[in-house]
């Protein structure tokens, strides 16, 4: 690991730690008070610059890595990747929201449940690994994003990251809480503090913020010795999902899948909507690139190799709670454990108290390691402060990312409620999701230059056909599941979108080395799927997404449009004007 060229050496003489403006704010507009009052007066010019952009592979694995002054070490193998697949997916996921889903929604079905969204999962892998192959670098879904459908497109991503990052890190945290709890053979909410606040918010939980602050500790440590340390925990996890397995089958009860579909066909997809959580941690592994040897063999190996093997385990330890345990009978909080203690086997409990603890923690920290990461390609584009883009030179990680996210994280674990959190989290993760499978789609038949406009005019009415019946079908199932008029029309509009990018677009860009097999099919059903869950949650998930979006685009319009605006055009500058600008402490170019 070094710095990069004479201006990083330049740089890094200032050392790791500081904490004057420039380092924060060292864009033009923000120079003074009037430079910043031009800079508004410009909102509406700057906005359309910035929503027609689009970055360059070259740009977001070159140009902007030298605004973090250091490398990240390259130290992960196929191996590492994929034992980062099991730490960062099993975890809260299966471990309590499957217990929770199978008792309010979806009763024994809720294997089905881990069938439907493991299925959407898996092709959003294919998206984020034919990605990763191509653009291997830290920032994952944003720089794909960037890329692709321009910087504000990325932004809107860039924030609901963010959210994801920082309130699925807290769920699990409080998660760990629960189990911890149960270990001690103590009420569920025994070691969190009560309090009058309004429910949901009214259990402090200090155990959370504790252990997030040890997961980041460990991950700004080094990456080599968190992988170390994830792979021993991960396989000691494993063999307790795989006693899971098997004990529950030997005490299960088949009497207990009757009724099946106690809450019907929708009860399914509510569920699916909720449990898509556990499966979201393996974008973790696509912000790896840079630290990753041999990106083109390990990434494709380590994405889908764990993330099709979890969907196994998924589906059968949720079909063993089911047949353990009657499903208004299973426990919301620690499932596992309590049907365990149904069936006589107290001393299981402990057991699968030790697991969960173990793959929760895992989850954590390969979470500290990949949100840092995010943050830190965040950073570089200047969307956020590019101090939080710096990579310390002797660890080789981003520290100040990392301490963004775990700060945030535990501020909020400490207050909020599992299933508050989960619902928020999972529409800003499938809504990434399916704005990763229209990426997918723009890449494979969209080349600026060379693509002809009357080819690019088609495959963005094809889109929209695509979007807009995947909403509708979504809606004819929110509105009347039984019913079937809404969906002879939504359906073969699907497929003539897709169907018409198939026969009337040629590709214009050929994968190097991996691509998603049956393009457009797969990515479309990746956008149908996504959208189709998202439309199966509560309305109150939409309000709190909604409202963080107002807030993402308030900060947009004060601060990440004017940053972004002149970094971008810093970058356009001929190198003799970069160096006589402004001084070498500059972060930016």
């Amino acid at each position: 690991m070094g710095s990069m060229g004479e201006v990083g050496d330049e740089i890094q003489s200032r050392g790791y730690w500081r904490w004057s403006k420039q380092d924060f704010l060292p864009e033009e507009s923000f120079k003074n008070w009037a430079s910043y009052r031009s800079a508004l007066s410009q909102t509406c010019f700057r906005f359309k610059d910035r929503l027609t952009s689009r970055s360059e592979d070259a740009n977001e694995i070159g140009e902007m890595r030298k605004q973090s002054e250091n490398d990240m070490k390259r130290c992960l193998t196929w191996w590492d990747l994929t034992w980062f697949g099991f730490g960062s997916v099993i975890g809260a996921g299966i471990f309590v929201l499957t217990g929770q889903e199978a008792h309010d929604h979806a009763g024994p079905a809720i294997v089905l449940s881990y069938v439907a969204s493991g299925v959407s999962a898996l092709l959003s892998v294919f998206c984020y690994t034919e990605f990763a192959v191509e653009i291997p670098v830290a920032g994952g879904s944003f720089a794909y994003l960037r890329i692709e459908l321009g910087d504000f497109a990325a932004f809107i991503t860039a924030g609901n990251i963010l959210l994801e990052s920082i309130v699925g890190s807290a769920a699990v945290a409080r998660a760990w809480t629960s189990y911890f709890t149960t270990l001690l053979n103590r009420p569920t909410n025994s070691l969190r503090i009560h309090t009058n606040l309004t429910k949901g918010y009214n259990l402090l939980d200090p155990i959370a913020v504790a252990v997030l602050a040890i997961a980041a500790t460990l991950a700004m440590i080094s990456t080599r010795k968190t992988s170390v340390f994830n792979w021993i925990a991960s396989a000691i996890n494993t063999v307790v999902i795989l006693f899971v397995i098997i004990a529950g089958f030997a005490n299960a009860d088949p009497s207990n899948l009757t009724p099946f579909l106690p809450y019907g066909a929708k009860g399914i997809f509510q569920a699916a909507a909720i449990v898509y959580f556990a499966y979201g941690g393996f974008d973790n592994i696509a912000t790896m690139a840079e630290e990753t040897k041999n990106p083109s063999r390990d990434i494709p190996l380590g994405l889908l190799g764990s993330m099709s093997i979890i969907t196994v385990i998924y589906c059968l330890m949720a079909l063993s709670l089911s047949m353990m345990q009657d499903y208004r009978d299973i426990d919301r909080q620690a499932a596992y454990s309590v049907a365990f203690q149904s069936v006589g086997m107290n001393w299981a409990k402990y057991l699968v108290a030790v697991g969960a603890l173990k793959g929760m923690t895992t989850v954590l920290l390969v979470g500290a390691l990949g949100q840092g990461r995010y943050v830190t390609h965040i950073a570089r584009a200047h969307m956020i402060p590019p101090w939080f883009a710096l990579v310390h030179p002797k660890t080789g990680t981003p520290i100040n990312a990392t301490l963004l996210i775990a700060i945030s994280s535990a501020l909020i674990a400490f207050f909020s409620s599992l299933d508050v959190l989960a619902s928020l989290l999972s529409v800003s993760t499938l809504f990434i999701f399916m704005m990763m499978a229209v990426a997918l789609l723009v890449r494979r038949y969209y080349v600026t230059g060379v693509t002809p406009r009357i080819n690019l005019l088609k495959l963005v009415i094809f889109l929209l056909i695509i979007v807009a019946s995947s909403m509708g079908t979504s809606a004819c199932w929110g509105l009347n599941p039984n019913g079937w008029v809404g969906y002879a029309i939504t359906i073969p509009l699907w497929v003539l979108g897709t169907a018409g990018i198939s026969v009337f677009l040629p590709q214009q860009r050929t994968p190097k080395v991996w691509g998603v097999p049956l393009v457009p099919w797969l990515p479309s059903l990746s956008i149908a799927t996504n959208l189709f869950l998202m439309g199966s949650l509560e309305s109150k998930a939409f309000i709190r997404f909604g409202v963080c979006t107002v807030l993402m685009l308030v900060y947009y319009v004060f601060f990440g449009l004017h940053a972004t605006y002149d970094m971008a055009h810093q970058q356009q500058k001929p190198e003799s004007l970069k160096f006589n600008d402004g001084d070498m402490g500059k972060t930016g170019p």
